[in-house]
């Protein structure tokens, strides 16, 4: 697991290969397996590989989601409110669960926040992708994870440029 937390970057050129179905399989299997406060699972996924719908997602932001026109795959982390108070932590677990499957099967992926970010100056992402995706008014978008075949290869951030000077051990005045 170390292995790949440092080899995983966020990836956001893709090939054109498109991810077959056993691996989307088993990121939505990492995606279901995740732990949430009480078990509540207040998450919903939805899997987009249509290339239409992925270059108007990749619109739901003012900055930093244009890459995913490119990406094969999205996976668009949608969460329920009313399900848990703490939805938003559970769908960033999902969604880290995701990346992380995706890096062991040799795929990139990149974390696209959408919560709280704006389309443009009179409407917010969420909004956007409600009407793009058909969303209930309850369930809300915590993020979108754009995911393919690396076409580009970066390299990992060597342990010493690690800033362990956010570390501390037992209270807040005792740095490491």
């Amino acid at each position: 697991m170390i292995e790949l937390l440092r080899n995983r970057r966020s990836i956001r050129s893709y090939t054109g290969e498109p991810v077959d179905r056993e691996s989307i399989e088993l990121l939505i299997e990492a995606a279901l397996r995740a732990p949430s406060s009480r078990n509540n699972q207040p998450w919903s996924f939805i899997v987009v590989d249509d290339r239409q719908l992925l270059e108007k997602l990749s619109l739901a932001k003012e900055h930093g989601s244009d890459f995913l026109k490119k990406a094969p795959l999205g996976i668009v982390v949608c969460g329920d409110p009313a399900k848990s108070d703490v939805w938003v932590e559970d769908c960033a677990i999902a969604a880290v669960l995701i990346q992380l499957v995706a890096q062991s099967l040799g795929l990139g992926s990149c974390w696209i926040q959408i919560r709280e970010r704006r389309h443009d100056a009179g409407t917010t992402a969420q909004s956007y992708l409600r009407e793009a995706l058909g969303l209930p008014e309850q369930i809300m978008v915590a993020c979108i994870v754009s995911i393919g075949h690396p076409a580009e290869q970066k390299t990992p951030v060597a342990a010493g440029d690690l800033d362990h000077g956010k570390v501390r051990y037992n209270n807040w005045t005792i740095a490491s």
